[in-house]
């Protein structure tokens, strides 16, 4: 059964193979043998948990018989494959005008190196299969479009120091991931900001947030915990949010020392 987690997208192809599968009276170990998959990968596909290549689309239309009906619109339907929970924010995302984050778990995904990126979905837990994560590391890289869109936003990163020391994909990857935040800093819409450890005052410590203005729409703030995201428009809480990370900007380190400090970890790193 699929869930939240599951991009939207591939619930539908999912649904789609499942009710042709049931009209033609065939199990999916049957649906499998025809079309040279496993039982367990036809389960997979009709639970939206991996994502069918696009030769097997075209055997699925053979097979039951309708033309065009996955290979039109599967470009369409595969641009975008996040989870259903994360979708509303990531639409509004690619439209934004400005956008704030402070990260204490992960690098931001805004930030993050195909490697890094890759390492953090082979930790999560349940784990997922090769499949899917090569979907969710596609739709990460995606997102990060916004970094050189044009008209470029504004855009702001608050990153816990912890987060620069924790050797996500071992250390290879770790440097690789500190270069990129350097390279990324340089960029004139962009402003990255280190937390210390050591500050004594933190106003994040309710947890990570962000900020995202949409053009001619009033800011709204991002929340997500543990495969959960909740996207706010309430004007007194967002605008409280918006407090919270003015604060936090006061209290890192400026963007010049932040580039410095990285660049010390990126040595040390090597």
């Amino acid at each position: 059964m699929s869930d939240g987690n599951t991009p939207v997208s591939l619930r539908i192809i999912g649904t789609q193979v499942k009710a042709l599968r049931l009209r033609a009276g065939l199990t999916q170990a049957q649906l499998g043998k025809k079309v040279g998959y496993s039982e367990s990968q036809i389960r997979s596909i009709e639970s939206g948990r991996r994502t069918p290549k696009p030769d097997l689309l075209v055997r699925f239309e053979e097979l039951f018989k309708v033309p065009g009906v996955f290979t039109s619109v599967a470009d369409e339907l595969l641009k975008e494959p996040h989870p259903s929970w994360f979708q509303p924010f990531a639409d509004v995302e690619a439209e934004a005008v400005a956008r704030c984050a402070y990260d204490c778990q992960l690098i931001n995904g805004l930030l993050q190196t195909e490697a890094y990126a890759r390492a953090v979905h082979e930790e999560h837990r349940p784990a997922l299969d090769d499949g899917e994560i090569e979907v969710r590391v596609a739709a990460r890289m995606a997102r990060q479009r916004l970094l050189t869109r044009v008209p470029a936003p504004s855009l702001s990163f608050v990153l816990e120091e912890v987060l620069l020391q924790r050797p996500i994909g071992g250390e290879r990857v770790m440097r690789e991931q500190l270069e990129r935040l350097v390279e990324v800093a340089q960029m004139r819409h962009v402003e990255l900001q280190v937390m210390p450890t050591e500050r004594t005052g933190h106003a994040g410590l309710e947890g990570p947030l962000l900020l995202v203005e949409p053009p001619d729409q009033e800011m709204r703030a991002y929340l997500e915990v543990q495969n959960t995201g909740r996207l706010i428009t309430d004007r007194p809480t967002v605008s409280k949010i918006a407090q919270r990370y003015a604060i936090l900007r006061s209290q890192a380190l400026t963007p010049d020392e932040s580039v410095s400090f990285i660049k010390q970890l990126a040595t040390g790193a090597t």
